[in-house]
């Protein structure tokens, strides 16, 4: 069950470098911001936070152990959706702040929303050809 649902489908070559460049920029971009958060995995909300640490850890695990998954192409599905959830709570959360789509210089959702839109693209479509999964789990030619 494990090895069909980190199959890869197979896509030609150009989708497989158009993904491998998405998944290279976001990956990184994820990495980034899990840095900080990483640090500090179980407490990075502050003392006041409202979400236990155990779940603060599996956002801080998801974004950048999740980044640098999808940089390598490695167990793609399986990070695609632990950033899936972890972006759906960050969009739920500004959607019940009153937070717009889109503001000038405000907090606003539409990071959260394209990285989760990123993350289920993904995650159906899988890494392409280019990927460490590919590698491993990928139909012999």
């Amino acid at each position: 069950m494990l090895k069909r649902f980190l199959r890869v489908t197979d896509v030609p070559f150009s989708a497989s470098v158009g993904l491998l460049a998405l998944r290279v920029v976001i990956g990184v971009a994820f990495m980034f911001h899990g840095w900080g958060k990483i640090q500090a995995p179980f407490s990075w909300m502050g003392p006041t936070a409202p979400v236990p640490g155990f779940l603060q850890g599996l956002a801080a695990l998801s974004e950048f152990g999740g980044g640098l998954a999808w940089v390598l192409g490695l167990l793609t599905p399986l990070a695609s959706l632990g950033l899936a959830a972890t972006m759906a709570v960050a969009v739920a959360v500004h959607v019940s702040n009153g937070d717009p789509f889109v503001a000038m210089g405000g907090p606003s959702y539409e990071a959260a929303a394209v990285y989760l839109g990123i993350s289920v693209a993904l995650l159906l479509v899988g890494p392409g050809r280019l990927s460490v999964d590919a590698a491993v789990f990928g139909t012999k030619r």
